[in-house]
Parts: C-alpha cells; sequence; structure tokens
C-alpha cells in the first residue's frame, strides 16, 4: 500500500492499521510473513506514537487496543446467540463405526466427513458484527457463558476486524490454546520470578483467559484455532459444507489448524485418527483426540441433536499412553510439608516421546491395593499427557524374588520420627528444619499467601541453602547483605532490597506467620481463625487439641495437626527464634459471633477471589457468625468460588450446593 508523509494524521492512522492486521493475517493465518519484525515493531510504534498524540483516533478496533485497561472485577454473562453444546465421545474404533452406522441409517446414505485435530485447550465464541470483533465469550453451560471480550482482544490470532466482505453478524467458535513453546516459555519466565510453575498447557491457557486484567492474559501469549460458525446472518453467500466453511474462515482472517481434511469414508477417517495418534508430539500444541463431523452442512442440520450432542460429529478420544518396564525400587521423597510420597524408580522407557524414569505410586495404600511389588514389570499411563504413574503390576510376569515394600519408620533425609495419623494415607516427617523440606519452606514462607517476602523465590530459595546461609525460616532474619550480594546474580542493591523485604515481613501478623509455618491442614483460612480466636502463637502452643477444635471451621483433624506441630521440640526452637528477631506473633483477638446474618451457615472458600484474600474473607464469614469449613460435604450450605476454583467447586454442584462469588457473599454479610 503506498502511504506518504504528508498524508493526515486520520489516513496515516488508518494506513498504519491495515498494514499491522495484514501483517498478522500473512504471520499468523498463512504463515507467510511480509514484512520483517523490525519492521512491524516500527509500523507499531508509529501508530502508538500517533494515536498518543492523537488520542480520537484509538479506535476500539484498533492493533494497539489489544491490551487495555484491567476489567471489571466480575466476568459479566454471554449469552449464545446460538447453542455451544458438547460433542459425544468415541473411545475406539468400534465406538467410530457405530458412529458412522447411526449417520447412514439417519441420512439414508453414506457420508463424507471432516476430521478435525480436537486442540487440548478452551473454547470460546467471538462476535462480530459487521465485521468489527464485538464481543466473546467461553462456552459456559452452552447457552451462557463468561464474557471475556477484553482478554479475547489480547489474542493476536484473533482479528479484530474481518477480510473481505463480512456478513452483518457472525459468531466464530474456536479454541483458545497455548502452544508448547510458549507454554515453556511461560514457565521459564515465572520460575525466574519465584513464582510456581504451571502443570499444563491447558490449564495455563484456561487461567489466563479468565484474568481479571487483560495485561495478565497477553502475558500468556494465548493463541486461537477456529473451527465453526455460530450466528451467520446477512451474508449473500454462505458456505455449503463444512471443509468451505474453514476455508471461508481462514479467509476472513482466522487461523484455522491446517491438518483438518475430508475424508470420504470411514476407512479414511480411522486412518486419519491412527495417523495422528502416533504423531501427536510432532505438533508444537496439545491434541487430545480427532473430531470427525458430517462434511455436509445441510445433512448437519437434518440429522440434528440427541438431547445435547449433535447426531452429525463425536470426538474420537485418543488412547491414554501406557508402556511396560520393570520397576528397579521405590523412592521416597520428602515434600515441604514433610509428606513421605514413594515414587517408582523405573527401567528407562519410551512413553509419549519422552524417556520416563520416574513415576508417581501415590501413596501406601494404594501400592498395597495394587499389589506393587519391586521387580515387578508395571504398566505406566501418562496421566494428561503430562505425569507418568504406575497403573499396577503385570502378574503374569511377576519373578519370585519380588519384594513387597515398607514405609521407613523415621524420615529418610534427617532420621526424624515418621508421624502416620490414624485415617490418613501418608506418613509424615515431624522436623520442621528438615533438610529435605527447607528449601520448599523457604520458599513458601516468603511467598505471596504467607509472609509476603518479594524477592525471595524458587532460585533464591536453592541459592541460599546451598551456600549454607539458610537451614530453617528464621535464618532469614540473621542474612548480611554482604553475604547475599555474593550470590550469582544477585548484586548490592537487590540484596538490600531482599533485606529490606525481610524486615517488612516481621510486622505480617500471627495469621500470615501460621499459614507460613506451613503447618499441615493450615492454609491462609484456617490460619486466620486460630490467630483470631487465640491471639497469640504462645496461646496457640498451650491449647489443648479439644480447644483447638471448639473453634468454629477447625475440626478436629486440623486440631490435631496443629497439637501435634507445636508438640514437636524441633518446632518450638523455630518459633522461639522468629519471636527474639522481632516477627510479630500476636493478632487482635476476636470475639466469636454466636449471633449474626451468617449464624449457624457452613462456608467453603475456593479459587481466588478478585477483592478479598481467603483470611480476610474467613474472618468476615466468622465475625458474622458463619462457619468456614475446609471441604466441601452435604451439610455445606455455601461454597464462595473464585477464579480459577478447583475440585470444590465441581463437588459443590454434584452435590447441589450452593454456590457464590465475593459480590454474593457480601450481599448475604449485608443481609
Amino acid at each position: 500500500m503506498a502511504t506518504t508523509r504528508s498524508a493526515s494524521p486520520t489516513e496515516r492512522a488508518r494506513d498504519l492499521r491495515e498494514l499491522i492486521e495484514d501483517a498478522n493475517y500473512r504471520y499468523y493465518v498463512v504463515d507467510d510473513p511480509a514484512i520483517s519484525d523490525q519492521e512491524y515493531d516500527r509500523l507499531f510504534q508509529e501508530l502508538l506514537r500517533l494515536e498518543e498524540d492523537h488520542p480520537e483516533l484509538a479506535t476500539p478496533d484498533s492493533p494497539t487496543q489489544r491490551v487495555g485497561a484491567a476489567a471489571s472485577s466480575d466476568f459479566p454473562p454471554y449469552p449464545h446467540a446460538v447453542a455451544m453444546l458438547s460433542l459425544g465421545n468415541a473411545f475406539d474404533e468400534d465406538g467410530l463405526r457405530a458412529f458412522d452406522a447411526r449417520v447412514t441409517k439417519l441420512a439414508g446414505k453414506a457420508a463424507a466427513y471432516v476430521c478435525e485435530l480436537k486442540i487440548d485447550g478452551l473454547a470460546v465464541s467471538v462476535r462480530y458484527e459487521g465485521g468489527r470483533l464485538v464481543s466473546a465469550g467461553t462456552r459456559g453451560d452452552g447457552m451462557v457463558g463468561e464474557d471475556v471480550t477484553p482478554n479475547i482482544r489480547t489474542i493476536r490470532t484473533v482479528p479484530m476486524n474481518l477480510r473481505a466482505k463480512p456478513p452483518a453478524k457472525l459468531d466464530v467458535r474456536g479454541e483458545v490454546y497455548l502452544a508448547k513453546s510458549a507454554f515453556e516459555r511461560l514457565n521459564a519466565t515465572r520460575e525466574a520470578r519465584g513464582e510456581p510453575a504451571f502443570a499444563n498447557p491447558r490449564n495455563a491457557a484456561s487461567g489466563g483467559l479468565r484474568q481479571k486484567d487483560p495485561r495478565l492474559t497477553a502475558e500468556r501469549r494465548l493463541a486461537f484455532f477456529a473451527y465453526a460458525s455460530g450466528a451467520f446472518e446477512g451474508a449473500k453467500v454462505q458456505p455449503q459444507t463444512q471443509l468451505e466453511l474453514l476455508t471461508y474462515l481462514r479467509e476472513a482472517g482466522f487461523p484455522v489448524n491446517e491438518n483438518a481434511r475430508r475424508c470420504g469414508s470411514l476407512e479414511a477417517v480411522l486412518a486419519y485418527c491412527r495417523r495422528w495418534e502416533d504423531e501427536r508430539e510432532s505438533l508444537d500444541y496439545e491434541i487430545d483426540g480427532v473430531v470427525i463431523k458430517v462434511d455436509d452442512l445441510a445433512l448437519q442440520a437434518k440429522l440434528g441433536y440427541a438431547g445435547r450432542e449433535p447426531r452429525w460429529a463425536i470426538a474420537y478420544k485418543f488412547r491414554a499412553r501406557e508402556a511396560r518396564t520393570k520397576l528397579l525400587d521405590i523412592g521416597i521423597n520428602v515434600s515441604r510439608s514433610g509428606k513421605l510420597n514413594p515414587y517408582a524408580i523405573l527401567e528407562p522407557v519410551a512413553l509419549g516421546g519422552v524417556t520416563v524414569e520416574r513415576a508417581t505410586l501415590h501413596n501406601l495404600d494404594d501400592i498395597r491395593r495394587k499389589d506393587i511389588r519391586i521387580g515387578d514389570t508395571v504398566v505406566v499411563h501418562r496421566a494428561g499427557d503430562v505425569i507418568p504413574y504406575v497403573v499396577g503390576p503385570a502378574l503374569e510376569l511377576r519373578p519370585k524374588n519380588a519384594r513387597i515394600f515398607a514405609m521407613p519408620k523415621k524420615c529418610p533425609v534427617c532420621g526424624s520420627a515418621i508421624d502416620q495419623p490414624p485415617d490418613d494415607v501418608f506418613s509424615y516427617c515431624t522436623n520442621v528444619a528438615c533438610p529435605a523440606q527447607v528449601t520448599e519452606r523457604i520458599r513458601h514462607y516468603c511467598s505471596r499467601g504467607a509472609m509476603d517476602i518479594e524477592g525471595v523465590g524458587d532460585v533464591l530459595a536453592d541459592q541460599l541453602v546451598a551456600a549454607d546461609l539458610a537451614h530453617d525460616v528464621a535464618d532469614l532474619y540473621e542474612l548480611a547483605v554482604e553475604k547475599l550480594a555474593a550470590l550469582p546474580r544477585m548484586g548490592e542493591k537487590s540484596a538490600q532490597n531482599v533485606v529490606d523485604n525481610i524486615a517488612a515481613s516481621k510486622r505480617r501478623g500471627l495469621a500470615r506467620l501460621l499459614s507460613g509455618l506451613n503447618i499441615r491442614f493450615v492454609g491462609g483460612q484456617n490460619a486466620a481463625l486460630l490467630a483470631g480466636a487465640f491471639g497469640s502463637i504462645d496461646a496457640i502452643a498451650a491449647a489443648s487439641q479439644d480447644a483447638l477444635s471448639a473453634i468454629p471451621g477447625i475440626g478436629p483433624q486440623i486440631a490435631e495437626s496443629v497439637a501435634f506441630f507445636f508438640d514437636r521440640p524441633q518446632n518450638l526452637k523455630v518459633i522461639e527464634r522468629l519471636k527474639k528477631h522481632g516477627v510479630d506473633t500476636t493478632a487482635p483477638k476476636r470475639k466469636m459471633a454466636a449471633t449474626g446474618p451468617l449464624a449457624g451457615k457452613t462456608f467453603v472458600l475456593t479459587g481466588t477471589l478478585p477483592k478479598l484474600t481467603r483470611e480476610e474473607a474467613s474472618e468476615l464469614i466468622a465475625g458474622a457468625g458463619g462457619k468456614v469449613a475446609g471441604s466441601v460435604s452435604k451439610k455445606t450450605d455455601y461454597v464462595v468460588a473464585g477464579e480459577e476454583a478447583g475440585s470444590k467447586l465441581v463437588k459443590a454442584k454434584d452435590l447441589g450446593v450452593a454456590v457464590v462469588d465475593e459480590a454474593e457473599l457480601r450481599k448475604l454479610l449485608e443481609s
């Protein structure tokens, strides 16, 4: 496109936007970059400066607006014009043959299919009106999802404006995902910051799309593949087949997976599935199966739906990755909480594109239930394509000298006594200063949810232990600037900041300290309940198990764990040293509310709330007469769910327990 420097700001801004959007299309969609990265950056910066000088030119669909201001604290609902329904599953070739037989019977003839790789991400719908992106939402329950428009705008593979002649209204369905390479870079960055790594790309993508601040979403470098449409209105000509629809979406500016193929027969479908089950590791994104759709869109409409699933499509799920190898031994890993975790030491075996030498064994009860013995040939799976675990032994191959495993009586690292609580499948090291735990305990103590000591993450915690500068958390308060500055990549200024941050942590208070000590079952909310009930760490240490369990929200299991922790002389020594260093071990003592708007109600907290910490939410609930529990049961009245809520939310839905967000909790407190 020819442009001149004499063009008006409005014309130049328009030209720059077109150049940048065209560059995005060629780079992300057709994989044929037209300009260099340096030229792209130059154009982008010129547009940015132009819009800063002339704010009226900063249109909502400008490429510079992909990262905006923070979104509202709650995601508004996003109603779908056309329902986003889920697919039925086939787990083997017989399931696909049965699907094909149903389609043939209902259609009255054999059908052709389009096969598409099933991307392991998060399904979304993006709405365009007059060719301009106006809104976007997650699948939700199929009828109503979450409005994540500001976050979708940060994804460079989602066009802000459609190319060619767009319809009046178009809902584009697709998958938001995180490439494997981007996932590795993201985790490397998080580890460098002292933040925990994500477990897998899907979790990182899902959590990234639900960030309250779109700038945090942009940091994840999410991507998008389009694969279907919902509402499609005002177009003179519409695609007649699924393959034509994919071509249309690509020409409109969307990335469409290049491996989609039309298959004229079931045998071709089966061959496609077999191929990608074998070649999935060659891709830079995770897939967990293949989606098979009838190609003819008119036939799709004729076949219709069975309940909430289309009769014209099915998802073929890949088999869990499996291999057999010899169990050479069973080792013990001591976690930061002192938990003794058994793991399998295996004869190296190739599994899903990686060599596996270690695998999860869960716990002693699981080992006994499966009758796994040292020397067995065992079956190994990769759960979620990430974590290897031992399924069980191949009993027909068991040698006569296979040995039954027994847990050690003492910690294999420090030699301290092992605690095996009743009704608990795990054993625990009782020493808070156990060398195997010290790095993780220091990292946890300094984490944001505990004492919030900025600058002390995984890397520095490792360095402190390796350099013999810290043997427990009390040693942090004896660190000198000159010794810290001598550590790799530290420097005097960074060392001084760390020392200042450590000193500031002394004023965090008892609840944060209890959370930082990492007492089993005592997270932020239970720490807040204990601190408010007793007022000092000395009072907690002197309390009986009965007195502890009498606190609303502190059940017998938590009380037993707290009493056990404060009964260990080595733990009390660490606490005494913390007190000598001036760490605040007190808290305002809270009067237990017998009455209030939440009296008699039991709450469970899960996920991250937008404004309240779990400690603050627990205090508010207890102050209003309510009780905070650690797990969901039929006796739970409300589950307060925040961002990235986990299994507690799932269980609440299964049990029919009321689920509220932070805003609804505040209404209950005020009622």
